[in-house]
C-alpha cells in the first residue's frame, strides 16, 4: 500500500529531527575515537639538537597517553620556517604537530620582515612543553670568572670578544644581542650553521664566548674545557645549582627560549583540547621531568590561552633586540 502523500511529506520534514541525535552521536564517537592512526610530529630541525632530544623524549610518553604512535620527522631549513610550512599545509585534524622553539612564530617575523611562508596566524599554540635554560660559556682562556669581570674586559677591548652562535636569528644569536645591549659592551658577532661548528671554534679559541642550550654544553662547563659565568635565566638550575643567574648582575636580564607544541590553527578545538590534557599529563610524569631535568630543562605545561600570551610578550621583547641590532634572515 502506498504512503498518502501527505503523510510522505510530513515524515521527510520530521526526518532532521530524527537523524539529528544519530548525527551529533557519530560526532562525538569520532571524537572519543581520536587518534584513530599515528600522528606525526615535526621538528623543524635536525636530527642531534637539544628541541630534537626533548622532542623525542615527549612523543615516547604522548604515544603511551594516545595508544598510537607519535612519530618525530625532522624537516630543517629555512630557520625553522620548512617543519612549519609542512605543518600549516598539512590537513587540520590533529595528525601533524609542530614541536617549536621561538623561531616559526616569535622572531622569524621580525627577522625575515614579510617573507615567512606562512601567516604567524595559520598555528595555535597547545601547550608549552619546557623552557630551555641557557648558559653564558667562554673559553678558558678570557681572563674573567664573573659577568662582571667579563663586562670589565670587554669594556677596555671593544669588538675584541667574539661570541658565537647556530646562525643569523636563532637564539644564540639573539641571545648574545641582548646581553651586548644590555650589558652596554661592544662585542662581535660570528654566525655560523649549526651549535657544534660553534662548540669548536669555542673550545679552540677562535670565538670566546657563547649563550645557548645548558644542555649541550653541560658535559664540557663540568669538564673544565669550558668556563661558565652565568645562566641565562633568572633562576638557578639543578644541573648547575652553584651557577648564579646573570639577572644578578644586569637587571632583568632573560634569554630564556621557550618549547611548545603548535597545531594548524583550523583544528578542531575539542582535539587541541584532547591534546592538552594529554601534554598536561606527559609533562607532569615524574620519570619524564627527571629525563629533562637532568639535561638542565625545565618541563612546564600550560593552557593553549596562557602559552599564546608568553608569545605576545616574548614577541615584543625580541622585536626590540632585532630590530635594535639590525639583524635580518636572507
Amino acid at each position: 500500500m502506498n504512503m498518502p502523500s501527505f503523510t510522505r511529506r510530513s515524515w521527510l520534514r520530521g526526518l532532521p529531527s530524527l537523524l539529528l541525535p544519530l548525527m551529533l552521536s557519530l560526532s562525538g564517537w569520532a571524537s572519543d575515537v581520536y587518534p584513530s592512526r599515528p600522528l606525526k610530529m615535526v621538528v623543524p630541525f635536525a636530527p642531534g639538537g637539544a628541541a630534537d632530544a626533548t622532542a623525542r623524549m615527549v612523543s615516547e610518553v604522548l604515544s603511551k597517553r594516545l595508544g598510537q604512535a607519535v612519530i618525530v620527522d625532522n624537516k630543517p631549513g629555512g630557520g625553522a620556517t620548512t617543519g612549519a610550512a609542512f605543518v600549516v599545509n598539512a590537513p587540520a585534524d590533529g595528525y601533524t604537530l609542530l614541536y617549536t622553539t621561538p623561531g616559526p612564530q616569535i622572531t622569524n617575523p621580525y627577522l625575515m620582515k614579510g617573507r615567512l611562508p606562512y601567516a604567524t596566524t595559520d598555528l595555535i599554540p597547545v601547550s608549552r612543553i619546557a623552557w630551555v635554560p641557557s648558559v653564558l660559556v667562554v673559553n678558558p682562556k678570557v681572563p674573567a670568572n664573573s659577568v662582571p669581570e667579563l663586562i670589565a674586559y670587554a669594556q677596555k677591548n671593544p669588538g675584541k670578544i667574539f661570541f658565537g652562535s647556530a646562525g643569523i636569528g636563532a637564539s644564540s644569536h639573539l641571545s648574545g644581542e641582548l646581553f651586548k645591549r644590555m650589558a652596554q659592551i661592544d662585542i662581535t658577532h660570528v654566525p655560523y650553521k649549526g651549535t657544534g661548528q660553534v662548540m669548536q671554534d669555542l673550545l679552540s679559541g677562535n670565538v670566546q664566548m657563547t649563550i645557548d642550550s645548558l644542555s649541550v654544553y653541560l658535559p664540557y662547563i663540568k669538564s673544565g674545557q669550558l668556563r661558565a659565568l652565568g645562566m641565562a635565566m633568572p633562576r638557578r638550575s639543578p644541573a648547575l645549582p652553584d651557577l648564579a643567574p646573570v639577572s644578578d648582575h644586569i637587571k632583568d636580564f632573560d634569554a630564556t627560549p621557550v618549547n611548545y607544541l603548535t597545531v594548524k590553527a583550523s583544528t578542531p578545538p575539542e582535539i587541541v583540547a584532547r591534546l592538552n590534557r594529554e601534554l598536561v599529563a606527559v609533562l607532569a610524569d615524574p620519570a619524564l621531568q627527571e629525563r629533562m631535568e637532568k639535561l638542565g630543562l625545565f618541563p612546564k605545561s600550560s593552557t593553549p590561552e596562557a602559552m599564546a600570551q608568553e608569545m605576545v610578550t616574548e614577541a615584543s621583547k625580541w622585536k626590540r633586540v632585532i630590530e635594535e641590532s639590525g639583524a635580518t634572515m636572507e
